[in-house]
């Protein structure tokens, strides 16, 4: 096992194959014992992303996982169905693009301003809906999937404190390591207050996934054309797809994943337990700006598209509203992490 520290003296364990096969077995004894349906979610694949989520720590990992198989017994998100969903649809506020990205990955495309009920405990059954969705559809080649938030339509009052912080302890604790990135998309000036009042429920490397991308602003398009085929991204948002929600079209998709579901658990699989491979193993995008590591970068770079570790905008000082403060030593690691759109770690 070797040690990789960030500039921000963050050490980060590299695991062998071996070590890798070490920890899990050491999880899955500390779970232990379990009955024949829980067992069906522990795969050495998921318990790995929960190693990931708890930086390699059995003991971390196991309780985050029992947590996680206990909600999962009560509140059973692979037995919501269309049905108990589909009034929260109507507008497309959430749906599953009918498109993945350039690596495989699941699409689900947000749009919070297009809020239609009022009942938060809907509004988060509807969200674990799509993540069951997102996960059942993900490439035999991935665990990761992208959040795609287009901020058409919102204002403050689109927003519920109480959600926001369930979304994120939703898909922290009990969906780790199944988001690759979440691209914001023309979030308003006043986003900006919001987001500093969201950004401490997020781990750090939750925060760290997140990727603005503004219509305005030619460069950060980069983004989007790196990892979508423009020819299927919407043109909403930047692509060259005429294509618009369709709650009919939408709705007849979720009625079929939900009887390939019911096949799927019948025959004893289970919603975590598919043939993922461990994130050493996956697709890693091939960025455009690959070599950016090296001394003569631009200084226009991705890196102004990104959230530092103190998440601050930045107003001026040559990135403009993508900005953000740096604070000394991170800014290194940034650049890299910014230009360079690889799985996270």
């Amino acid at each position: 096992m070797s040690l990789r520290k960030s500039k921000s003296s963050r050490a980060e364990k590299v695991l062998s194959v071996k070590e890798q096969q070490q920890k899990i077995d050491e999880v899955r004894r500390l779970i232990a014992p379990l009955s024949d349906e829980l067992l069906s979610f522990c795969s050495d694949a998921s318990i790995s992303r929960f190693l990931r989520a708890r930086n390699w720590n059995p003991e971390k990992a196991a309780k985050m996982l029992k947590e996680t198989l206990k909600w999962r017994l009560e509140y059973k998100p692979e037995s919501i169905h269309w049905g108990d969903v589909a009034d929260e649809a109507k507008t497309g506020k959430i749906y599953r693009a009918d498109y993945k990205d350039k690596y495989g990955r699941t699409v689900l495309i947000m749009r919070p301003g297009f809020q239609n009920t009022n009942s938060a405990k809907g509004q988060i059954k509807y969200l674990v809906y799509c993540m069951e969705n997102a996960i059942l559809n993900l490439a035999s080649d991935q665990e990761q999937m992208v959040w795609l938030i287009d901020f058409q339509g919102w204002t403050m009052a689109s927003v519920s404190l109480k959600v926001t912080r369930e979304t994120a302890h939703i898909l922290q604790d009990y969906y780790p390591e199944r988001l690759a990135y979440g691209i914001l998309y023309n979030p308003p000036k006043i986003f900006e207050s919001f987001w500093k009042v969201v950004k401490p429920f997020l781990e750090r490397k939750t925060y760290k996934k997140v990727r603005f991308v503004y219509s305005d602003i030619p460069e950060s398009q980069n983004i989007m054309s790196e990892l979508f085929d423009m020819d299927e991204l919407e043109q909403a948002l930047g692509g060259r797809n005429q294509y618009t929600f369709n709650y009919t079209h939408f709705a007849r998709r979720m009625i079929e994943d939900d009887e390939k579901m019911e096949a799927f658990l019948s025959s004893g699989g289970s919603i975590l337990l598919q043939n993922h491979p461990r994130a050493s193993d996956q697709r890693q995008p091939e960025s455009y700006l690959s070599d950016a590591r090296s001394e003569d970068s631009s200084e226009a770079s991705l890196s102004s598209y990104v959230n530092s570790p103190d998440g601050e905008f930045k107003e001026n000082g040559g990135l403009g509203k993508l900005g953000w403060k740096s604070n000394g030593e991170d800014e290194a690691e940034l650049r890299i992490d910014a230009i360079q759109i690889k799985e996270s770690v």
